[in-house]
């Protein structure tokens, strides 16, 4: 018994807060926690009924020695009323004997009735430990998925951040080539201009026709007057 007692003593100073903030993984751990209490409420319940039984058979000793000293009693005062004192004295002496007896089972019931308690305590502790954790189970592994999903979404963040961080630099890169392909274009069109005017100086050189002298066309206006 003391062994059960010793055992069990470390269940009735349990901290459920406590050992889940010691735990890694919360809901792993509640689950755990509750597994090993359902476990030990098992063995306190087995343990306590055999404590109870023994209570109750201590119990029914007593009970049962104080009926026989209750009519040892009734047969020695019986018998002095007869006259049969000698049968009076045997009487008298088993009612010593049991009143001996009674002394020493009446402190085994004690002792059996201080187990009953502490086992009933335990029991008791025990149940109430679960309820508390079965009520607090879904929300406590409620609030472990959401951290992890927050966890889960912050690391997306920074993979974003990131992913932001590349895609500036090739928004620059991006740039830098529009710059360059538009420098180029412009170089283009600035050698097709300076080719154009070469060849429009060209063309000019062959374009070019002397002009009639002044006498000559004065002479081809009097031709088409008739006059000499």
């Amino acid at each position: 018994m003391g062994g059960i007692l010793k055992r069990f003593s470390d269940i009735m100073s349990a901290n459920i807060n406590a050992l889940l903030d010691k735990a890694e993984d919360p809901a792993k751990m509640i689950d755990q926690y509750m597994r090993n209490l359902e476990s030990d409420l098992g063995k306190v319940k087995a343990e306590t009924a055999s404590v109870m039984a023994e209570e109750s058979r201590s119990k029914r000793l007593v009970d049962e020695c104080n009926d026989e000293i209750a009519k040892m009693q009734t047969y020695a005062e019986k018998a002095v009323v007869a006259g049969n004192d000698a049968d009076a004295r045997q009487f008298l002496t088993k009612k010593s004997q049991l009143v001996e007896k009674q002394a020493s089972l009446a402190h085994a019931y004690s002792m059996a009735a201080a187990n009953a308690g502490k086992m009933k305590e335990m029991h008791d502790k025990l149940c109430k430990d679960i309820d508390e954790l079965r009520e607090r189970k879904e929300t406590i592994k409620a609030k472990v998925a959401v951290a992890r999903t927050q966890e889960t979404l912050n690391k997306i963040g920074e993979s974003v951040a990131g992913a932001q961080d590349n895609l500036s630099a090739f928004d620059k890169m991006e740039a830098k080539a529009d710059r360059m392909l538009d420098e180029a274009n412009a170089m283009a069109e600035l050698n097709k201009t300076a080719e154009q005017a070469d060849l429009d100086d060209l063309a000019k050189k062959y374009d070019t026709q002397a002009s009639p002298g002044v006498e000559d066309e004065l002479a081809e206006m009097k031709a088409k007057l008739g006059l000499k």
